[in-house]
């Protein structure tokens, strides 16, 4: 809701009132603490009767207090909160004779939280409380996704969406051991200080994982895939117009590994360029535990969503079968596939043409080319698509290598589409060029997603193996952009790059949002 400028005065005397020199960051004298402390110790823990049973810790904190060092669920559920999101806080939780206790006494009284920013207390007070079960959220508005404060619009974002955005990323550059303004300094065409951050802390995480699996000999896990996929800020993506339901104009989704532009170039996304091991781990995922039957699957690239279900739509050009498997807590969001579709207008499947399969319980190859939608669901849905795009054979040698070294088992240019799934029975096929009819294929596979780990072929490695294994992946490349148009000529071998520069809508439209 936006801040009238009566308002904001209003907020701001409220909070100059409340910031008496007891309030203030740093040290103060306990004399004067006694002095002004009207609480004694037998009624604070009279008032403590019962409380624990009806201000319990959240369900992830498991009994346990947290500490300064926050949890993810923490952060989650904080960042998300607005200046009117109604609050509630347990009445003198804190004990007599320190700073906390007055501090607490006094913004206690919120009933909002920017209220509670009014009178004294920030975010990291608010994580605090939360982990001890101090505050009750009592409703919405709650935001879908943290507020980035520099896509917003000015008028629009309050005292309590700046003090958020501006503590989380001094937060996430903590966690990455680096300074805000190396963060920001770093980070690509259309990226936010917000979104470097969380990728650069997704990309650390990723490396660290796979470096525990390798010492480990085990395969890389759903746990493993769905942390990185909750840590990973996704673009609205705008441009996956036949997936998107009606009213929607853009959806969750990121590009990992090839791509063909809008421009017609192919070439791997700035992404896997940016964040290699966020791309290894999740290519990694699959290839860790392909079904024998299925050991000959490639792909080039991954499709990676978050929180939509797609139209009834099919897939632009897709070369063979695709992979597909969703992760997360959530009901629902079957995939309903058409598997003898060969074209036509979607509006005359016939519903008793589709199956329905569980993308929760099951890794699923199908043909992306036949007609499929996503069912609708409830809670927090990830999902990864595994597919070679049908301009696969265009690809440069580097990048071809780049890829097959974060682990993708590159597909030759004379693959055979039809080698693990037959053509749909239609009066066209799609899916590729002509190959063989491979008439005993069938037109989908499912396999139970809990028992394919036993197929990692992985062995402990010991310390030395693991460094060497470390210093031989794909590093990251920190270049503001990599596909302008005078770095396109380059790539090209042009003798001399355009002295011209390609507009930011297009470097943003062909770049970033992929």
């Amino acid at each position: 809701m936006a801040q009238t400028p009566a308002k904001k005065r209003n907020q701001e005397e409220a909070r100059n009132a409340h910031t008496t020199p007891l309030m203030k960051k740093g040290r103060v004298d306990r004399t004067a603490l006694k002095g002004v402390t009207q609480m004694t110790k037998e009624e604070f823990v009279k008032y403590q009767e019962g409380m624990n049973a009806q201000w319990p810790l959240p369900d992830y904190m498991q009994g346990v207090k947290g500490h300064t060092q926050y949890k993810d669920e923490t952060y989650q559920i904080v960042t998300r909160w607005t200046a009117d999101t109604p609050i509630a806080y347990r009445p003198h939780a804190k004990a007599p004779g320190s700073k906390s206790h007055l501090r607490y006494e006094q913004y206690s009284k919120a009933t909002t939280v920017g209220e509670a920013l009014n009178l004294g207390s920030y975010p990291v007070d608010w994580c605090w409380d939360y982990e001890r079960g101090f505050i009750k959220v009592l409703g919405g508005p709650i935001r879908d996704e943290p507020l980035d404060i520099s896509k917003g619009e000015e008028s629009q974002v309050t005292d309590v969406d700046r003090a958020i955005n501006t503590w989380y990323i001094r937060e996430l550059a903590k966690m990455l051991g680096m300074k805000v303004s190396d963060v920001s300094g770093s980070a690509g065409w259309g990226e936010s200080v917000h979104i470097r951050a969380l990728r650069l802390l997704a990309q650390k995480e990723a490396k660290e994982c796979l470096e525990t699996a390798d010492a480990e000999g085990r395969a890389i896990t759903d746990d493993d895939v769905l942390l990185t996929l909750k840590r990973w800020p996704f673009f609205r993506n705008p441009w996956r117009k036949n997936v998107m339901q009606e009213g929607k104009t853009w959806v969750f989704s990121d590009t990992l590994g090839l791509l063909r532009d809008r421009q017609g170039d192919v070439h791997l996304t700035a992404s896997t360029r940016r964040y290699p091991q966020v791309t290894e781990l999740l290519a990694r995922w699959l290839t860790d535990r392909l079904p024998k039957e299925v050991k000959s699957f490639a792909f080039t690239s991954m499709n990676v969503n978050c929180n939509y279900a797609a139209m009834l739509h099919r897939d632009n050009g897709n070369f063979g079968p695709s992979f597909i498997k969703a992760f997360g807590d959530f009901s629902g969001g079957q995939l309903q596939y058409w598997p003898e579709d060969a074209g036509g207008d979607l509006k005359d499947l016939q519903k008793d043409g589709s199956v329905s399969m569980d993308l929760q319980k099951n890794l699923v190859l199908f043909n992306g080319n036949c007609a499929h939608a996503v069912e609708d669901f409830t809670g927090s849905r990830y999902s990864i698509v595994y597919f070679t795009v049908g301009c696969h054979a265009a690809i440069e040698q580097k990048d071809r290598e780049q890829l097959q070294k974060l682990g993708f088992p590159y597909p030759s240019s004379d693959a055979d589409p039809f080698e693990l799934l037959r053509r749909p029975r239609g009066k066209a096929a799609v899916g590729g060029a002509p190959g063989k009819e491979h008439g005993s294929c069938p037109a989908y596979r499912t396999f139970e997603a809990a028992t394919l780990h036993d197929n990692c072929q992985q062995r402990p490695r010991s310390a030395e193996e693991v460094r060497k294994i470390t210093e031989e992946r794909v590093q990251p490349e920190n270049a503001r952009s990599f596909y302008r148009t005078d770095q396109r000529r380059v790539r090209k071998g042009y003798d001399t790059p355009a002295a011209s520069e390609a507009s930011t809508k297009d470097d943003e439209a062909n770049i970033d949002f992929y």
